[in-house]
């Protein structure tokens, strides 16, 4: 049996992990926050006390972690995953970073004798509880082959996308379209709630029209609803949007419309709504309409 050392419990990494135990994996877990692994254990997973632990005892390991701080303190310190990874292992990072740090990483796995890949994913909370993500994978070919079983035991897709890096570039240029899309979106509803239109009628027409969308399927009906519990937060998507930014700066392409979005979700971060769903940015356009959307 294939021993997984999983370390990330969040919004997203609980599920993952669920999954992979409800698939007969053995799963040993870690995170960095105590008490978010009461749920898994009860499941059949065993607890690890440090990363180190956690990579020590497994064939392959699977992170997904908030942002490049946070990866680098989890590899890299005494008791991290590097400290304690043995030759032949894998590494799955499905964190969004920078693809400089998904390089850096690479590099130092190899010189440990392991195998690394970027795999972030897309499918939200959703997907993460139904097992339907997509990972975009940076990597090695045969060492994704080679996984495929642990990847489709969390998701439904795997998108092989090249060299180390380019999993993680992938994901930065996927959320720089998910970002923009959230805030076309809302500010559309806002232009239709000012004008007094019936909004569940105006969330048809988009949804129906040439302005539908993923955002528009998952997050029209939560705006409406005045529901923002967390699918996605707004804090990460600010996180990923700077990533790609900075990413974008170094390419050397102009992305206006993503600076645009950044700066709507920096506004929703300052008003207090980053720990909410991304879809609260709508709360910033009803304090600019005076109205509900």
């Amino acid at each position: 049996m294939t021993t997984i050392g999983f370390i990330g419990l969040g919004t997203m990494g609980s599920p993952m992990a669920a999954n992979l135990l409800r698939k007969g994996f053995a799963v040993a877990v870690y995170n960095r926050t105590p008490g978010k692994a009461a749920e898994l254990l009860k499941l059949g997973a065993s607890a690890a006390s440090s990363p180190l632990e956690a990579a020590a005892q497994a064939d392959v390991v699977v992170t997904i972690i908030s942002n490049d701080s946070a990866v680098e303190e989890v590899y890299y310190n005494e008791q991290g995953i590097l400290a304690g990874l043995k030759p032949g292992r894998t590494i799955i990072d499905s964190s969004t970073i920078s693809p400089a740090l998904a390089k850096r990483l690479a590099a130092d796995v190899a010189a440990r004798g392991g195998s690394f890949l970027d795999a972030p994913v897309t499918g939200s909370k959703d997907g993460a509880i139904a097992g339907t993500l997509l990972f975009m994978v940076g990597g090695s070919k045969e060492t994704v082959e080679a996984n495929r079983d642990v990847f489709l035991a969390m998701g439904r897709e795997i998108v092989h996308m090249g060299e180390n890096g380019s999993g993680a570039t992938a994901k930065l240029g996927h959320n720089a379209i998910v970002g923009i899309n959230a805030a076309a979106l809302i500010e559309g509803m806002a232009i239709a709630a000012k004008g007094g239109l019936d909004m569940p009628s105006f969330l048809r027409v988009v949804q129906g029209g040439g302005a539908a969308s993923k955002q528009a399927d998952l997050k029209g009906s939560k705006i409406l609803a005045g529901d923002y519990s967390v699918q996605f937060s707004l804090a990460l998507m600010l996180k990923d949007l700077k990533l790609g930014s900075v990413l974008s700066d170094g390419l050397g392409v102009p992305t206006p419309m993503l600076e645009a979005a950044k700066s709507l979700f920096q506004a929703g971060q300052a008003k207090g709504y980053g720990e909410e769903d991304l879809a609260a940015l709508a709360r910033v356009y009803e304090e600019w309409i005076g109205r509900r959307i």
